[in-house]
């Protein structure tokens, strides 16, 4: 019977990865690691505290003290940089100092799944190449920041060779899902942007991002479906060193899911919020040579690609230091018993670059159906329950 180990276990993708193996009887025992419990675990789950920012020696240490072993790895740990280039050196430095300390404690594994994002595509700098692909080139080379992805994959790539293991990287994007005590998601930025503007008592909630991207596309990733899809990939005997894209398997818009979002929390969209004025606007330019210029050539398009940019109608990192919007986060969340630091720390910024962009990010998912996997959700689906799931942790506004 098959045993694990999880990194970054309260984060938004391995809190589910945790819950599904703690939920599946044939995974015996699972040692979920991270600074804290958050919430309580089934018997086969034990808790582990482990600083992966120490030395190998250090984190062995303390692996060993804890009797941390396990045939599987799921590593989700991230820790979040304002620069590419330290976000590069210190979650490579994470991967690295972790595995060479499961090998200095003599653990054998089998196989490990890596968990990154689109970032691989170069979906934050750019016009990307739709749909996106895992045979698609590394945006990498002169002239191209640092992306960490990559760092950690060579890593994973050299490690798998000297220990002997197997490894399977996952491509999620625009993660929907909830993690206790962690505020970096999606959702939560946007409950109570819907919460504060429904407590202002303008009835209406207006798009705040790209009118570009309004009627463009995009691919989420429920965090419940990317746990499932771990679990089958790393007991799938042909997913073995390979990377997958792992999205809903639906494309959406923002122009279908907005009205749903506004009609959960009892708003409307206004009738013509493109036509408004955008005093409170921003807009911001990405890399001037946009990642599909890098595919463009081969594709008789060389010179074509244009610039990305982000474009807020309403720039939401503003928004949410304003006076009345403070007033009126506090009002709600005193009335609901809500966690009143939930609007200094909901990641505003990435809420407003997911709704800014001016391109569309669509993601296949043909590999891994070929491999048999059938996994697929809705993505408003997932959007509405992790609404509800929020406001039952008395985390963000609920709907009506």
């Amino acid at each position: 019977m098959p045993t694990a180990i999880v990194t970054g276990a309260t984060g938004i993708l391995g809190r589910e990865i945790v819950s599904a193996l703690g939920d599946d009887k044939q995974w015996t025992k699972i040692h979920a690691l991270s600074r804290s419990q958050k919430e309580k675990y089934p018997p086969t789950v034990q808790h582990d505290h482990v600083d992966l920012t120490a030395a190998p020696h250090e984190i062995a240490k303390q692996l060993k003290s804890q009797n941390v072993t396990g045939e599987y790895l799921f590593f989700a740990a991230y820790i979040a940089k304002d620069t590419e280039e330290e976000a590069s050196t210190v979650n490579g430095a994470l991967l690295q100092n972790f595995l060479e300390a499961l090998s200095n404690n003599n653990v054998t594994l089998k196989r490990v799944v890596l968990v990154t994002g689109a970032k691989q595509y170069g979906v934050h700098l750019g016009p990307v190449k739709n749909p996106m692909h895992e045979t698609d080139p590394w945006i990498d080379g002169p002239g191209r920041p640092p992306n960490f992805y990559y760092t950690q994959q060579r890593i994973l790539y050299s490690a798998a060779k000297k220990q002997n293991f197997e490894w399977i990287v996952t491509y999620p994007n625009d993660v929907i899902g909830v993690a206790r005590g962690n505020f970096m998601n999606m959702s939560t930025a946007l409950a109570i942007y819907a919460g504060v503007n429904r407590e202002l008592g303008k009835g209406e909630l207006e798009f705040p991002g790209s009118e570009t991207f309004y009627s463009r596309f995009d691919s989420f990733t429920s965090s419940r479906l990317h746990a499932q899809f771990s679990l089958w990939a790393i007991m799938e005997p042909r997913a073995g060193n390979q990377a997958f894209n792992v999205v809903n398997g639906d494309v959406e818009s923002w122009s279908n899911l907005w009205p749903k979002v506004a009609r959960k929390f009892g708003l409307k969209v206004p009738s013509r919020q493109f036509e408004r004025d955008t005093p409170e606007g921003s807009e911001m330019d990405l890399e001037k040579v946009p990642p599909f210029e890098d595919l463009a050539a081969e594709r008789g398009m060389e010179g074509k690609a244009t610039q990305g940019k982000v474009q807020q109608r309403i720039d939401l990192v503003r928004w949410s230091q304003k006076k009345e919007v403070k007033e009126a986060w506090l009002r709600v969340a005193e009335r609901e018993g809500l966690e009143k630091d939930a609007l200094e720390k909901a990641t505003w910024a990435f809420l407003g670059f997911v709704l800014g962009r001016n391109y569309d990010i669509v993601i296949s998912m043909s590999k891994a159906r070929k491999l048999g996997w059938t996994g697929y959700v809705d993505s408003w689906d997932a959007l509405e329950e992790s609404f509800d799931e929020l406001a039952r942790e008395k985390i963000a506004p609920k709907g009506v």
